[in-house]
């Protein structure tokens, strides 16, 4: 197993939440809408997911910048984003490193068609918990943020089991808890989730499905 790393926290505690309003508003019809994965998710209400998840110069690079030095990216690497979504986050990798060979996959054909002029071509449909269409090792890095915990287990089986099978390294972030609380309050919030485990959970699995690469969590407080 890698180890642990601090990539993407800090972003994610910047955002102010209110668990009890989203609880309380119409939540099942609002999850349904939400795996939908279109504008309603992205870019409609926030009651439905991000209420506006829209490009901010600069944002996504000081994580960028970490997996640069952390993983010795060079114009000749070659990265893969598993749930990749708008794909901010390898737009401004190119940004840094314009010859970067970068590759993506969502399965929301509304986030794509949304990403930036730099790595669109590169993007495609793909469902993470399916075959990947590369050989063994074929990446230097494959990263995945925010993305498999919206599978059930079997699928996630499958999903780090390809991770693992194309990427030479790998990091992935996912929701979880350490205590009631944040266990209550991801309750609360996920709309998407389908896998609910605590820290020591995720690691389990990951030790039983052969994950090898670095990770992180991002909790709810």
């Amino acid at each position: 197993m890698g180890k642990k790393i601090n990539l993407v926290t800090s972003l994610h505690t910047s955002t102010p939440r209110d668990y009890l309003a989203r609880m309380v508003d119409d939540k099942v019809q609002c999850m349904l809408k939400a795996k939908q994965y279109a504008f309603d998710y992205w870019d409609g209400d926030r009651r439905f997911g991000y209420g506006g998840y829209r490009y901010i110069p600069g944002r996504w690079k000081p994580v960028a910048e970490q997996l640069i030095d952390l993983y010795g990216l060079t114009n000749q690497s070659k990265i893969l984003d598993v749930g990749c979504g708008k794909a901010f986050l390898l737009h401004e990798l190119k940004l840094l490193l314009p010859d970067l060979k970068v590759s993506g996959f969502d399965i929301s054909e509304y986030a794509l068609n949304d990403a930036k002029e730099t790595v669109k071509d590169h993007l495609f449909i793909h469902k993470a918990q399916e075959r990947y269409p590369w050989d063994d090792n074929h990446f230097d890095l494959v990263i995945s943020l925010a993305c498999l915990h919206n599978l059930e287990i079997f699928d996630l089986k499958v999903a780090l089991a390809e991770i693992e099978r194309v990427g030479r390294k790998k990091y992935i972030m996912l929701e979880s808890y350490r205590n009631e609380q944040e266990l209550f309050n991801l309750q609360c919030w996920a709309l998407t989730c389908e896998s609910f485990y605590s820290e020591q959970e995720w690691l389990w699995l990951y030790s039983q499905f052969g994950y090898t690469g670095d990770y992180e969590f991002i909790f709810f407080e």
